[in-house]
């Protein structure tokens, strides 16, 4: 295929060129009625480039197949045999993957270390989760993707399960057996669900960690925006095989997405694989050669620790890691990453991804170049000698692995959807939540509905959100109540 075609992009200059005029939403017209003040900060071209898909980019009957074509050439591009494009994040998108595989009262096993999105899927559809466990490091409080055994062991257990699903990379860069999952579901015959929304980079360079399809995934959804140059909201999930039928999984993300999608996301989501096929190679070479030396950098800084493969990869723990995302442990400073990245922002407006109790990081695209490396190591390095500054740090009690692993009582939806009350959290110990609450980002809940409460988890959450942690869907969002199922 010809890929240096655009057909969005070639579309939409086209567009411009004949000076067609709509008399179709949008309302703004081009951005004639746009308010001035609102164009002085979006600029023009947001408001020429924002155009109806059909009646507009393309015609009426979509006869000229801008967006299939388009979809075809990212397949293409990727080695996958489907490809479908989402302008609502992979938020949407996993959970049309989910609903083509599993529906309800449908088993489905579901790493434990899934993101928000994943929840939100089992609890519109009903479908019953079968955790399975993640790999927990003890000794630094973080979870790596389930192993391929423990994989096998749940559908030994629940042999009548629809599929699986698995998280890799994590948001911390960790990555799972992807090759031994595949193995595992294909010898039940099912299939398995890749949310890969952190690995939209992995294609395109063969010193990245193995991608969902060349691993053997059926269905990978990825969030082009996160380390790719998609607009935010821009999401593709990719197909292989016969597990799951091309058709089912547009029928399932027609259920569930929009029907007025942004031509915006899809023209850069038709720029980005252009820019891949041609130069993703090259850049990540770029990439990759700045991370060993932004990691280098950082090791350098007193206090500092940046984990790496020693850290993460072996038995008991991650399979491979992308050394694009920067882990940063700053234990040795006294303090939390929150404060970390709090006074980064402040002192130097640099903003960090991913923070914890004892940990910042720093997600490193194709775009940074030597003069955002040098930004962030001046800034840690500030930051480290005036770790003093961000002391006492207020102590937030992490539990145990065990005591972190909640038991799932009831159904999420039909928590989720029942009889609730607000409760103090002191009293919401042994009770059953109704919501999700979500330490963000990572957006791993750490309570979903349909699971019974611990002290030990409440006082995490509780103590958490004082040193600075970020639960932002609970209907309390300090965490000072709970709400909890009603319980006959």
């Amino acid at each position: 295929m010809d890929h240096s075609k655009a057909p969005v992009l070639d579309a939409l200059r086209a567009y411009h060129a004949e000076n067609q005029t709509p008399f179709t939403p949008p309302g703004h017209k081009q951005g004639r009625g746009a308010d001035p003040r609102v164009r002085a900060v979006l600029g023009d071209a947001v408001f020429l480039s924002d155009v109806l898909a059909t009646s507009g980019l393309d015609d009426r009957m979509s006869s000229k197949g801008i967006v299939e074509h388009a979809q075809e050439l990212m397949a293409d591009a990727v080695g996958a045999e489907h490809t479908f494009f989402s302008t609502c994040g992979s938020s949407l998108s996993i959970k049309a993957a989910m609903l083509s595989v599993a529906g309800p009262h449908e088993k489905l096993l579901v790493g434990r270390d899934a993101h928000k999105s994943v929840v939100s899927g089992l609890v519109l559809a009903g479908i019953v989760p079968i955790w399975v466990d993640p790999q927990w490091d003890a000794e630094r409080h973080l979870a790596h993707p389930p192993s391929a055994d423990a994989f096998r062991a749940a559908f030994a257990e629940h042999p009548d399960a629809r599929g699986a699903l698995v998280t890799t990379p994590t948001p911390y860069g960790t990555c799972s057996d992807l090759p031994g999952i595949a193995r595992v579901c294909h010898e039940h015959g099912v299939p398995l669900i890749v949310d890969e929304a952190w690995g939209a980079h992995l294609p395109f360079h063969p010193d990245l960690p193995t991608w969902a399809m060349d691993a053997g995934a059926d269905v990978c959804v990825t969030s082009v925006h996160k380390m790719g140059s998609g607009l935010e909201q821009s999401s593709v999930f990719h197909l292989q095989g016969d597990l799951i039928k091309p058709e089912v999984l547009k029928n399932r993300e027609d259920l569930l997405g929009t029907t007025s999608p942004s031509v915006l996301v899809y023209a850069a989501l038709d720029g980005w694989r252009r820019q891949m096929v041609e130069h993703g190679h090259a850049l990540y070479d770029d990439a990759l050669a700045l991370a060993k030396s932004v990691r280098a950098r950082i090791a350098d800084i007193d206090g500092l620790h940046v984990h790496g493969r020693d850290d993460f990869c072996g038995p008991g723990r991650a399979s491979d890691m992308d050394p694009l995302q920067v882990i940063v442990d700053i234990t040795a400073l006294g303090t939390t990453g929150y404060r970390v990245a709090d006074r980064l922002r402040e002192k130097h407006h640099i903003n960090l991804h991913l923070s914890d109790h004892r940990r910042s990081s720093a997600q490193l695209t194709h775009a940074d170049d030597e003069a955002s490396a040098d930004a962030l190591i001046t800034a840690l390095a500030e930051a480290a000698a005036h770790a003093d500054e961000m002391r006492p740090a207020p102590e937030i009690e992490v539990p145990d692995p065990a005591e972190l692993r909640l038991e799932q009582v009831m159904l999420p939806r039909d928590a989720f959807f029942g009889r609730t009350e607000q409760v103090p959290w002191e009293k919401a110990v042994g009770r059953v939540t109704a919501e999700m609450l979500t330490p963000y980002p990572p957006g791993i809940p750490a309570a979903l509905p349909g699971e019974r409460l611990n002290a030990e988890v409440l006082r995490y959450l509780r103590s958490g959100v004082d040193a600075g942690m970020v639960v932002p869907d609970a209907a309390d969002t300090e965490v000072k109540s709970i709400r909890v199922s009603i319980e006959d």
